[in-house]
């Protein structure tokens, strides 16, 4: 990761900034990325969902794999009365 150092920026910016990442409850490092990186005409990346890394690893089930899982072990949700008694 590189690294830049920022001289001379006026004190009314820089408090500015610091009150900007405090009300976000981002970090100072974070907002100068987004605020540079805004500036520069850089897209904002997308956070991917939770478990999508899992996803990738693992493969996923599109929506028909699922509901044809679903309606295939759907016979083991029923409860037989007999074997329990």
């Amino acid at each position: 990761m590189n690294q830049v150092t920022v001289r001379g920026i006026a004190p009314e910016l820089e408090k500015r900034i610091r009150r900007k990442a405090k009300a976000t409850g981002k970090s100072l490092n974070k907002v100068m990325l987004e605020l540079i990186g805004g500036s520069a005409g850089q897209e904002k990346r997308r956070k991917k969902p939770a478990g999508a890394s899992l996803a990738e690893l693992a493969g996923g089930w599109s929506e028909k794999e699922a509901r044809e899982f679903e309606e295939s072990v759907r016979v083991f949700e029923e409860i037989d009365e007999a074997a329990w008694k």
